[in-house]
C-alpha cells in the first residue's frame, strides 16, 4: 500500500484524506461518566495506571449542547470547521450508563453540525446488547455520519490484565469486536506498549491478535507513569521501570512491521499531561520521538506490514 502522506505507515491523516478528501479535527469530549473500575462495581482505583481525569484531561465537558468555535482549544482548528470534526467521547467510559442517556447524547452529537461522525471510547465489558441495538439504529438514522468505537485492551496477556486490573478476560474483548463488525462499525484499539514484565515478544502477540480480528485501527500507547496513580506510586518506591527511548523506538518499529497494513495507525505516542508525568520524562518531546521513529523505520527498512504476523 502506498500511503499519500510520504509515510511508511498507514498514518490516520493519510485514512482521512482518502476517506474524506481533507483532514479531520478531534475534539475530545467528558460527557460525565465513570467507570465500573471506579463505582465499585470492578472496583474503586481504577486501572493501575489511570489517573482521577479517565485520560480526559483535555476534554471538553459535554451534555449535548450545540458546539462553538470559542469553546475549542488545544489544537490549531481552521476558522471554518463545520463537518471537518470528530466528537471523541474519550473520559472514561462511555457506553457505561443507562441507554436513554447514551441516546440523548449521541444523537445530539451526530446533529452537531460541526460532527462528521462521532467515536465512543468504552470497555468491551460495558457493550450489553441494548447498546449495540442503539448504535445499529444510530446508524440507520445517520448515515451521512460515521460512528466508530474505541476498546481498551492494552494487552492480550491475562497476566498483564490482571496487574493493571482491566477487569476482563479476552475472550470478552473478541465477542466485542465481532459483534461491532457484524454491525459494520469499525473498532480502533488501544494497546499499551512498555507493561511491565513484557517482552518485546509479547508486545508483537498482541499485534498478531489484532491482526487476525480484523480491526480498523490502532492506538499504540507508551506507559506513562503518572503522579496520583498506583502505577506512579509504584515507580517512587522504585519498584517498576519505564521503557528507555531507545527500546520504545526498536519496540514500535517491530509493530509497525508486524500489523496489517489496512489497519490505520491513530496514534504512535501518547501525551502524558504535563503536570502528572513522572516518567519517562524523554516522551515529552513528541515531535522527537516520531522522528526518531521515522529514522529507525527507514534505517531498518521498515514499512507496515513488510513482517506481518499471523
Amino acid at each position: 500500500m502506498q500511503y499519500t502522506d510520504g509515510e511508511r505507515y498507514y498514518s490516520f491523516p493519510a485514512y482521512c484524506r482518502r476517506t474524506f478528501g481533507h483532514k479531520l479535527y478531534k475534539v475530545p469530549l467528558d460527557a460525565g461518566m465513570t467507570c465500573p473500575n471506579r463505582d465499585g462495581t470492578l472496583g474503586r482505583r481504577g486501572c493501575i495506571f489511570c489517573d482521577e481525569g479517565g485520560s480526559g484531561d483535555f476534554a471538553l465537558a459535554y451534555h449535548g449542547q450545540q458546539i462553538r468555535r470559542d469553546m475549542l482549544t488545544g489544537e490549531r482548528y481552521p476558522e471554518d470547521l463545520q463537518g471537518l470534526c470528530i466528537g471523541y467521547f474519550q473520559a472514561y467510559t462511555n457506553t457505561y450508563a443507562p441507554v436513554g442517556k447514551l441516546a440523548g447524547l449521541f444523537r445530539a452529537a451526530l446533529q452537531e453540525p460541526l460532527f462528521a461522525g462521532i467515536s465512543i471510547a468504552t470497555r468491551p465489558d460495558c457493550m450489553p446488547a441494548e447498546v449495540m441495538s442503539l448504535l445499529r439504529q444510530l446508524k440507520q438514522e445517520y448515515p451521512d455520519k460515521f460512528i466508530w468505537v474505541e476498546l481498551g485492551l492494552q494487552s492480550i496477556h491475562e497476566r498483564s490484565a490482571r496487574w493493571m486490573r482491566r477487569g476482563y478476560e479476552l475472550p470478552v474483548f473478541d465477542v466485542c469486536v465481532r459483534q461491532l463488525k457484524e454491525l459494520d462499525i469499525p473498532v480502533i484499539v488501544h494497546v499499551i506498549l512498555g507493561l511491565p514484565q513484557e517482552t518485546e515478544a509479547d508486545m508483537l502477540a498482541t499485534i498478531s491478535h489484532l491482526n487476525r480480528c480484523g480491526i480498523a485501527g490502532v492506538k499504540l500507547q507508551l506507559l506513562h507513569y503518572l503522579r496520583g496513580t498506583d502505577l506512579g506510586e509504584m515507580y517512587l518506591r522504585g519498584e517498576v521501570q519505564p521503557l528507555s527511548e531507545e527500546d520504545y523506538i526498536r519496540i514500535l518499529g517491530s509493530c509497525v512491521a508486524a500489523l496489517d497494513p489496512g489497519i490505520v495507525i491513530h496514534r504512535l505516542t501518547g501525551d502524558g499531561p504535563g503536570d502528572l508525568l513522572l516518567a519517562p520524562l524523554w516522551s515529552r518531546d513528541k515531535k522527537h520521538v516520531l522522528n526518531r521513529l521515522r529514522a529507525d523505520l527507514k534505517e531498518r527498512k521498515i514499512t507496515q506490514g513488510c513482517r506481518r504476523l499471523l
